[in-house]
């Protein structure tokens, strides 16, 4: 840290000395002083001659040689053939290029303070009939540690307890707790998230999980390779070709001074400045999108993304307990189920409780507070509402060892289809219903995929701690290329250096247990706006934001930045070659050579500042971000309403006439009034507007397509319901309804989906 702190001092000074050795002689040959000015620029040029050279000599033990050489060259020649000016201009440029690249470079300094922070030091263990504290280090293979409510288990263990409930998250990724019971391993960096357990250690602290995710991100970080200056693969083709002009202008010219024109003519400012120059604008763009690149070697490196692996909770995925559905007993109202679980579940601080109760006040429902409220940690709770025993919690706590009904079996299964948990709720002993919560897809997730296959991006991948049916579920939703369940995070890092082995790999994640594979990957982007901090500081890449698709803007914003630079370097090596030319005919004396390879280094720099801002093509208005945000603000309000279609048509499962009818009706009357206004509402008003952000009005004219075809639908629902009787309201008729309104529901929700990609579309151009 000292070494990289003093080498940015030495850059800065250097170029302090440069710039005033340049402007101080100056002064004085303007004030007649020729032979003082050639002193002070020779002074001036000298240090930077110096640090060159120590520079250069630094690269070949190394195994490299960089276009630096050309520099160094140019200003020793310079000032031993008595043209200092042109010695001192070369060293401003050289010194001015190196401070930009070490700016472009520098990377935040990693640390594993977050890591280390979070590691427990001390471990409860169990001495005769005593606990006593030890540090953690003490803990033998064998002892028998207490892990308290809330804390961390220190050390990887197997429970002695009937069951322990454990928030694996860290390692994992996977948000709802997991139950383990006697016998089991609990395995260090997992939270206690229910009663005091004891567990005997299996492995010392050095040896269990939590310490070796730490030696993961060391070993990682300790293996990466340098990063080498895109302009460096340039120079074994220009050194050479300038030496042989160099040399050719002062043999057949008999001046050596013409000879040095050709060098200082040919310095590789280009070279030095545009990559530099461009990778810095590229981090600038990036940041104003919430997106952190630490440096141009990470950018350079986005740049080559051929493969793409994600993890899936908090990265795909919301990363938490979402309310999924609620499954209703027949003949009870869902939101009741709803209101009396959340009720009783404020007095829990479980983050299965917490999304519960988040979600019956996200939809306008009024609780109770519960009275004589008992816990039973990992199972569920118990408590008083209204005079009335109310149960929330697992089916063994609520349901008892005996055989569930019908429903209750289908909400069982419709969990499993969905890897969603089943929250039962009893009300004074007879069940009424069941709450599903799983993890699900944010809402941009297609939309990021599909943009980083639009960017080039050949191969994704998902990568997670998860079960393999919940992994698989949302792999093939996404078409992605592969899915990788079960994988501990040694198992990321083996799956990402299998993946760099073939090509140039992006790891995206968000927690500490995606730390060692962000690392190792060629760039680790980390979801740094939820995520864990240890996976940000691994990571070369944050996503400051809450949004998925920044990943693909990244790689695009790379991708331009190195083909600007490219674009900067190639131009400018073919204005030095004409500047070249020139000058071994004799048409440009050193100070002249120098002077034009300043111009030419300004119009490089200008072209390279073009990666500040997006693409800009013509012709091409794009919509306002918040318009945007207004038109999805009203998909999330319609979003209610196609859930209750989603309860409705569950409940005609087994309605009887009368129930059945009144719910058909319901449904006829939301689609009317939510579902056809707001879709004659797109088209007649949003429609229209989208059109002149658009290149074609084919994707609209699909989109129209869509209304039609739901509008149709809500007809023949309207004609459903009209007259409808519970005399005759057979079981046809009801199936016939139910096939409508789960047609609809399932219509609106992906037809909104595509509106939003279009939204999104129109706002980026």
């Amino acid at each position: 840290m000292n070494h990289l702190k003093t080498d940015r001092f030495v850059k800065r000074a250097l170029f302090a000395i440069a710039v005033a050795g340049l402007a101080l002689g100056t002064l004085v040959w303007v004030d007649g002083y020729g032979v003082w000015a050639d002193r002070v620029w020779a002074i001036a040029t000298i240090p930077v001659t110096i640090g060159l050279a120590i520079s250069i000599m630094r690269d070949l033990r190394a195994g490299r040689l960089g276009v630096d050489a050309v520099a160094f060259i140019s200003m020793s020649a310079a000032i031993l053939l008595g043209e200092p000016l042109a010695g001192a201009v070369v060293a401003v440029m050289y010194a001015g290029g190196n401070l930009l690249e070490d700016f472009a470079v520098a990377r935040a300094e990693r640390d594993l303070k977050s890591l280390v922070d979070r590691a427990p030091r001390i471990a409860h263990r169990r001495h005769d009939s005593s606990i006593e504290d030890v540090p953690i280090e003490q803990v033998a293979v064998g002892d028998s540690i207490l892990v308290r409510a809330g804390e961390v288990v220190p050390v990887d263990g197997v429970i002695l307890a009937s069951n322990a409930a454990l928030d694996e998250a860290a390692l994992t990724g996977e948000p709802i707790p997991v139950t383990r019971n006697m016998g089991e391993l609990a395995r260090s960096g997992t939270i206690n998230a229910g009663a005091t357990f004891e567990l005997k250690a299996n492995a010392t602290a050095g040896e269990s999980t939590y310490a070796g995710i730490v030696r993961l991100v060391t070993a990682a970080q300790t293996a990466r390779a340098p990063f080498i200056r895109l302009a460096d693969r340039y120079a074994l083709i220009l050194l050479p070709v300038t030496l042989a002009i160099a040399g050719a202008a002062w043999l057949f010219s008999g001046d050596p001074i013409r000879g040095l024109a050709v060098l200082v003519a040919s310095t590789p400012c280009p070279l030095i400045l545009a990559a530099p120059v461009a990778f810095i604008a590229g981090v600038s763009q990036a940041a104003r999108l919430g997106i952190l690149i630490k440096g141009g070697g990470p950018l350079e490196a986005l740049a080559r993304t051929h493969t793409v692996m994600f993890d899936k909770t908090g990265t795909l995925t919301v990363g938490g307990a979402r309310l999924v559905a609620v499954e209703p007993a027949p003949g009870e109202n869902p939101d009741d189920v709803l209101r009396l679980a959340a009720s009783l579940e404020q007095a829990s601080q479980h983050v299965v409780a917490a999304a519960i109760v988040n979600s019956a006040i996200s939809r306008g429902l009024t609780l109770e507070v519960p009275d004589k409220v008992r816990e039973t940690m990992g199972s569920g709770l118990e408590g008083m509402i209204s005079g009335k025993i109310v149960k929330a919690g697992s089916r063994q706590l609520v349901c008892g060892p005996g055989s569930l009904d019908p429903w209750a079996v289908r909400a069982l299964r419709r969990a499993s289809w969905r890897s969603a948990l089943s929250v039962f709720v009893s009300i004074d002993g007879r069940l009424i219903g069941a709450i599903l919560l799983g993890d699900e897809l944010r809402r941009e997730t297609p939309r990021a995929v599909q943009s980083l296959r639009t960017a080039g991006v050949r191969r994704i991948v998902m990568v997670t701690g998860d079960r393999a049916d919940a992994a698989e579920t949302i792999g093939a939703a996404l078409d992605l290329d592969a899915v990788l369940a079960n994988r501990e995070p040694s198992d990321k890092v083996d799956a990402v250096a299998f993946e760099q082995r073939l090509h140039p790999t992006v790891m995206v994640g968000d927690g500490i247990n995606d730390a060692p594979a962000l690392a190792a990957a060629d760039v680790g982007i980390a979801m740094g706006a939820r995520g864990a901090s240890a996976s940000s500081e691994a990571a070369d890449v944050v996503i400051l934001v809450d949004r998925l698709d920044r990943v693909s803007q990244a790689v695009i914003i790379a991708r331009r930045a190195r083909g600007i630079a490219i674009q900067s370097i190639v131009v400018g090596i073919g204005l030095s070659g004409i500047a070249m030319i020139a000058a071994a005919f004799g048409y440009l004396t050193p100070v002249a050579g120098a002077l034009t390879q300043e111009a030419i280094d300004v119009a490089v720099i200008f072209n390279a500042l073009r990666a500040l801002t997006p693409e800009w093509r013509l012709g091409r208005e794009t919509m306002q971000p918040a318009a945007v945000r207004v038109l999805q603000q009203e998909h999330l309000q319609l979003d209610a309403s196609l859930d209750r279609l989603r309860e409705i048509a569950d409940a005609l499962d087994d309605a009887p006439p009368d129930s059945a009818t009144e719910l058909i009706r319901e449904a006829a009357a939301l689609v009317t009034t939510k579902i056809v206004e707001h879709e004659r509402d797109d088209e007649g008003r949003i429609y229209p507007r989208l059109a002149k952000f658009l290149h074609d009005g084919h994707g609209l004219a699909a989109m129209s397509r869509a209304h039609r075809e739901i509008l149709h639908l809500a007809r023949l629902l309207k004609r459903i319901s009209e007259g409808l009787k519970s005399e005759n309201a057979d079981r046809y008729l009801i199936r016939d309804a139910q096939r409508v309104i789960e047609a609809i529901e399932s219509l609106v929700r992906i037809h909104n989906a595509q509106e939003e990609d279009i939204y999104e579309h129109a706002s980026t151009g």
